[in-house]
């Protein structure tokens, strides 16, 4: 069956790193683009960052760019979020996403409710 278990998550100082993983299984994750959503205490699920199947492109949020970077290994069927700086307002549950975009037609896309595919959530908590 189709899994996607993110791990790497946990609490941190301000200013430290931490990177997700996010590994996929019973589904061909080379035809799927992946992100990254994060949702805190009392606030919508909100996009992270996307890439391509290829990894060739990358989208941002504005409030993690130059911080974050997603990357994806499909000889592994894994996505990465390497997250450095981080800050207080990063501590959220964060979520992977598979998006199918050889029926959907676009591999960009900002909204939860498009993606085919979705994992349980790692929570990260940045302390001041």
């Amino acid at each position: 069956q189709v899994q996607l278990v993110e791990s790497g998550g946990g609490l941190v100082q301000a200013g430290g790193s931490l990177r997700l993983s996010c590994a996929a299984s019973g589904f061909t994750f080379s035809s799927y683009a992946m992100a990254w959503f994060r949702q805190a205490p009392g606030k919508e699920r909100d996009v992270v960052s996307v890439v391509s199947w290829s990894g060739g492109s990358r989208k941002y949020a504005d409030s993690v760019k130059g911080r974050f970077t997603i990357s994806r290994d499909n000889a592994k069927n894994t996505v990465y979020l390497q997250m450095n700086s981080l800050k207080p307002e990063d501590t959220a549950v964060y979520y992977c996403a598979a998006r199918n975009t050889n029926y959907r037609g676009t591999w960009y896309n900002t909204t939860w409710g498009e993606y085919d595919y979705w994992g349980q959530g790692t929570q990260v908590t940045v302390s001041s």
